[in-house]
């Protein structure tokens, strides 16, 4: 890690312990009080004999990656899965012959994790769960004492972001959101560019989101498949009738469960766009546009969707598009970032890649391909348990608020059709007839699934 990056890195966090990123939001209510901000936290950690015994929760999709970046590193960071849990048991009890098999030992399994929050032995968890469930499963974990790696987006909404940061100082819990690119050397040496001048006043950054999402078509209702605890899968969002088309990915484009791609694939960029501008804070104005015009199926979020974020003090710019079928490049990023100053522009092209074009003639200069970024992230996750030091993060809490709640921010503009204000210190949507706008930062928690209050 270079200095340049190191040093942004503590600013941030110290940002945060100023209160900048610590005003409690709850609807209606505001509170500015900061919160206390340790970075170096109390003297539990391990030592490099103790083993970091981690569950992982959600394996259907990346949770499998969990497994085998975990496990890979196991005896390099002296650490393990010790455990597998996913409210659906035909998955489990696959996973688990899968685990037996590459690993040659058995671990242990479990379909409501809340009894492996439990577990004293188990130190860390890795969710890899859907999004309504991340901000909850977070929290939970903080007050059972385990650290947590959460996959993006950290969160489901705005608020929820507020009361993850909360706990994890709370609880002094290490929670890492899972945006590798910021442990990728590539992206981090991308950005030291960009802090040292090399394309000039670097002003607007674009996004990129250019996914292959066919048509899902509509299954409708059906019998709960044998071994899925339902209930559980649902959580904390409201119950409806099943459908094939929830569960186990589709939920990515039903509101009550996911964010769309914005909030899907997109908070990598989401992220990118914000640590390249170098802006700590949300946007004052947010626009965004779009719609299904693809398939008549039982999605909910847009299939192209266009979303400008506007920094009028800091004149700074983001834009962000989605599109999901056929479409071109730019500059051969399909998946990634473009940042623009005015001497150049730098191109980030999905992971571990990036190209740089300068003054008028688009001359070539410096550029990097690297892989392991996602292996990176999760070693640099145990190097900051083990310490007990937040400053060492690469992708801290604070990251999950920011970057899922500007796509959230995108979210709320597209759904109610028009532009709007945001006050970024106070996290609410400022000016006449905006109550509206302000009930969609949280949501209602179905019991016994309610986010608690960190006091």
């Amino acid at each position: 890690m270079g200095k340049s990056n190191d040093n942004s890195r503590r600013k941030f966090i110290k940002n945060a312990a100023t209160g900048a990123l610590f005003a409690t939001v709850t609807p209606g209510i505001l509170s500015a009080e900061p919160i206390a901000a340790p970075t170096i936290l109390p003297a539990d950690a391990k030592g490099a004999n103790d083993r970091i015994r981690v569950a992982v929760l959600g394996i259907n999709g990346r949770g499998k990656s969990h497994i085998s970046e975990i496990m890979g590193l196991s005896k390099k960071a002296n650490v393990e899965v010790a455990a597998l849990c996913d409210p659906d048991m035909v998955i489990l009890q696959e996973r688990a012959k899968e685990f037996q098999k590459k690993y040659g030992k058995e671990v242990a399994i479990e379909q409501d994790f809340r009894k492996t929050y439990d577990d004293k032995s188990i130190d860390a968890v890795a969710l890899a769960t859907p999004n309504h469930w991340h901000a909850l499963q977070t929290i939970w974990a903080c007050q059972a004492g385990k650290d947590v790696y959460v996959e993006k987006p950290a969160t489901h909404n705005i608020y929820e972001g507020k009361k993850m940061i909360e706990a994890a100082y709370k609880y002094n819990r290490i929670v890492q959101h899972g945006v590798q690119l910021r442990s990728s050397k590539a992206i981090q040496e991308a950005i030291k560019h960009l802090e040292d001048g090399l394309i000039g006043r670097v002003y607007m950054a674009r996004g990129l989101v250019y996914r292959w999402r066919p048509d899902i078509g509509d299954q409708g209702i059906s019998k709960v498949p044998e071994g899925l605890d339902y209930d559980l899968w649902t959580g904390p969002a409201p119950m409806r009738p099943f459908s094939r088309n929830l569960v186990h990915y589709n939920w990515h484009w039903h509101w009550n469960y996911g964010n769309g791609d914005v909030g899907n694939q997109g908070i990598h960029e989401t992220d990118l766009c914000m640590w390249g501008l170098g802006v700590n804070e949300l946007p004052e104005r947010i626009t965004s546009m779009g719609g299904k015009f693809l398939w008549d199926d039982c999605k909910e979020v847009p299939e192209i969707q266009t979303s400008v974020y506007h920094y009028p003090k800091q004149k700074k710019i983001i834009q962000f598009e989605v599109r999901n079928w056929c479409t071109n490049l730019e500059d051969g990023a399909g998946v990634g970032n473009i940042f623009y100053g005015d001497k150049g522009y730098l191109v980030v092209k999905g992971y571990g890649t990036y190209a740089t074009y300068l003054g008028k003639d688009r001359e070539p200069g410096p550029s990097r391909s690297e892989d392991g970024e996602l292996t990176l992230h999760f070693e640099n996750w145990f190097d900051a348990i083990r310490a007990r030091d937040m400053s060492i993060q690469n992708g801290p809490v604070q990251t999950g608020h920011l970057s899922s709640s500007l796509a959230h921010l995108g979210n709320i503009s597209y759904r109610l059709g028009r532009q709007l204000e945001f006050d970024p210190v106070a996290e609410r949507f400022v000016g006449e007839g905006e109550s509206e706008a302000n009930s969609m930062l949280s949501r209602n928690y179905r019991a016994p699934y309610i986010l608690p209050e960190i006091v």
